[in-house]
């Protein structure tokens, strides 16, 4: 496919939304407000922002960099670069291993889209009202204990996912993006707004924002590290494949500081909204993944209004779990599109259907399935080790070492407006921080 033939995005402001999208997924909703409560309050949030900005943001560049040049899928992007730039054919793994880790991401993160999805419908229709622990428990468990159910909403989920990508770059991601994040931002200042009411928001802004420095450990600020190069969708083929689509006319820099500061008060934002509810409820910050599907519905059911903050908190849920899903299919449609006959509907029907059949394993891995099939994990454990402790780091880690060491150097800051003390801060962060980082994540995961 031509320069000219691949398709772009109608404005800036549709790449940031776009890409923040991709960003804010499930993890922002409950993982990174438990883990900023748990591990020092702005203590950790300022370790975090300082990753973000040395190693995060350097590698999102850099990815979007290579796609922006290449104008092609990242397999085909990574290939004809290290051509161009006169360097080995084994680049080409980069991209191979970032449009494969979204493919098997997609797979088991569309299963818990479908949970969302029936959440969604169960705080609608009254699921909730008046349950108490044991019975919301049983809920979550007999959701789980069902693969009929569980595969299901696993293939609304995709249909929806796979219906939103085939519309393209235009009509498909940026009409899904231009509607769901705005509707993300209102449900979460609604939800923010009645967290003031509770009672108890003081206490979650102290629980975020105070820092206690005595709880910030080697392995909190390993966990800062990893959070922050996961959370901006790196080494998946994601970041290559959105840049691809970019104008010359967008500054990366700018554009990526932007995408930083909104992922992280979303983030942020959903603490602000979920804490004063669990501290008015006496409820357990440390559950983990049942904080979403057995704390809060526990809430939900038994306060006034419940019903409707329900069904807006799991909306939330869902807008948040279906930006970041089109993304996880997107550069994988990119390739089939560009390298086989299919047309756009076509390629991400094909490359839907693929990850549907491949996370139907992943849903089993919860009933008839749950015993252990390779090294003590099942399924569904295995891809998400398999993607987010190796795939993701070493793909991560290629991107930059490449960007860094293989493209320009000259030519990479002009593309950047870069000069002067700019400069020299890049190279230092590119070519050194970013890699370095990457490492100590890889190697502290493992």
């Amino acid at each position: 496919m031509s320069k000219q033939l691949h398709a772009h995005w109608s404005s800036r402001l549709a790449f940031i939304l776009a890409v923040t999208g991709s960003a804010v997924g499930l993890g922002n909703i409950w993982k990174f407000p438990y883990m900023v409560g748990e591990s020092g309050g702005a203590a950790f949030v300022l370790i975090y922002l300082i990753c973000i900005a040395f190693i995060g943001l350097p590698i999102l560049v850099a990815e979007w960099l290579i796609g922006r040049r290449g104008q092609k899928n990242p397999i085909n992007t990574m290939a004809e670069q290290a051509r161009l730039n006169g360097r080995s054919g084994l680049w080409t793994a980069v991209g191979i291993s970032g449009v494969l880790g979204a493919f098997l991401i997609l797979s088991f993160y569309s299963v818990i889209g479908g949970w969302s999805l029936s959440y969604t419908l169960g705080s609608v229709t009254g699921n909730f009202s008046g349950q108490d622990a044991d019975g919301i428990g049983a809920l979550f468990e007999g959701m789980l204990g069902n693969p009929g159910m569980m595969l299901g909403w696993h293939s609304v989920f995709m249909l929806l996912v796979i219906g939103i990508v085939a519309r393209g770059v235009t009509k498909g991601l940026e009409g899904a993006v231009r509607t769901m994040m705005p509707a993300l931002a209102v449900l979460l200042l609604i939800l923010v707004g009645y967290g003031m009411t509770t009672g108890h928001f003081g206490e979650a802004l102290a629980y975020l924002f105070n820092p206690d420095w005595s709880k910030l450990t080697g392995s909190t600020v390993l966990a800062a590290l990893g959070h922050a190069f996961f959370t901006l969708s790196l080494g998946m083929g994601i970041m290559m494949a959105y840049g691809s689509y970019l104008g010359e006319d967008v500054s990366l820099l700018r554009t990526a500081r932007t995408v930083v500061i909104m992922d992280t008060v979303i983030a942020l934002g959903a603490g602000l909204a979920i804490f004063p509810i669990v501290f008015a409820n006496g409820l357990d910050l440390a559950s983990g993944p049942g904080l979403i599907f057995v704390t809060l519905p526990l809430a939900f059911g038994n306060m006034a209004g419940g019903t409707i903050l329900g069904l807006m908190f799991f909306l939330l849920l869902t807008f948040a779990a279906l930006t970041s899903a089109i993304s996880l299919l997107e550069p994988v449609v990119e390739f089939v599109e560009e390298r086989s006959p299919l047309g756009r509907v076509g390629s991400a029907l094909v490359a839907g259907a693929g990850a549907w059949a491949l996370g139907i394993a992943a849903l089993l891995s919860f009933n008839v399935w749950s015993d252990p099939l390779l090294f003590g994990l099942n399924t569904f454990d295995l891809l998400d080790t398999l993607t987010s402790k190796f795939m993701l780091p070493l793909t991560g880690l290629g991107a930059i070492v490449f960007a860094a060491w293989c493209l320009d150097r000259d030519s990479v800051h002009r593309e950047l407006g870069l000069s002067g003390a700019g400069s020299t801060l890049w190279s230092l962060a590119a070519r050194y921080i970013a890699p370095l980082g990457v490492i100590v994540v890889f190697v502290g995961s493992l």
